[in-house]
């Protein structure tokens, strides 16, 4: 099975790959990028749509990208050709000589291992003053153990409540300025795309090698969305500010 490919064939309907509706991601945007000639880096931007949303209107934002998926870079690039900068490459080992303003990282904290060590990977290419809008799931209520295993596996870092998450920042001396949680109609919204598109997809091209992963993969993931984690898996996505000295 190649994950990869089913992962970015689910997200076609959603390229937003998170549980954000569209005026969700635009009122983001709007307030992490206010002057609209920011320079913005996004830690695992797939095929950069994000970046693409970002410097839609706002012709002086500098929008750079970093993801491990050659294959969505390119796709990016023949998209967003030079509108924004796009890197295949390990967001941990990126480098730049000049810092930015904005630092985006939603959904997909879980390759740096978490939100404290996103946050830390994001503060290291952040400007004095700037913002890192970063994305996490939390719980909603308690987890059975189900819903344990689905996120966490047999080990891996855990989700915490919605409180607790923001003040696991707020203790690595980070502060909302302004967030969105996400509403029962986007997470839904967002599984019945992510299912619904895959399952269409295998449908329509049963010659595909792929085809009957990509329905056992659909039917899976939404046996699990139905009947473990829905009501109990939630989507932060909040705008923090350092409150430490390292600004100062």
């Amino acid at each position: 099975m190649n994950r990869r490919r089913l992962s970015s064939i689910a997200h076609h309907d959603h390229p937003i790959a998170s549980p954000l509706a569209d005026e969700s991601v635009r009122r983001l945007l709007d307030r992490a990028l206010p002057r609209g000639d920011e320079r913005l880096l996004d830690l695992g931007c797939a095929e950069g749509e994000w970046l693409g949303r970002a410097v839609d209107g706002r012709p002086g934002v500098q929008a750079v990208g970093i993801d491990l998926d050659a294959e969505g870079i390119a796709r990016g690039r023949a998209r967003f050709g030079e509108r924004i900068e796009l890197h295949a490459g390990d967001a941990n080992g990126f480098t730049s000589s000049l810092p930015f303003d904005v630092v985006l990282c939603v959904g997909s904290t879980h390759a740096f291992g978490g939100l404290l060590p996103t946050l830390e990977a994001a503060g290291r290419h952040l400007a004095p003053g700037g913002v890192v809008l970063v994305g996490e799931g939390f719980w909603e209520r308690e987890p059975d153990p189900a819903t344990v295993e689905i996120f966490c596996g047999g080990g891996g870092y855990p989700y915490f409540d919605l409180a607790t998450t923001l003040e696991s920042a707020a203790a690595e001396g980070w502060t909302p300025v302004y967030g969105h949680i996400s509403t029962p109609h986007e997470l839904d919204d967002y599984e019945w795309c992510w299912t619904g598109t895959l399952t269409r997809w295998a449908l329509d091209h049963p010659e595909d090698p792929d085809s009957g992963d990509a329905l056992t993969l659909a039917a899976q993931h939404r046996d699990e969305w139905l009947k473990d984690y829905r009501g109990t898996f939630g989507f932060v996505t909040v705008l923090l500010r350092r409150t430490t000295p390292k600004e100062r």
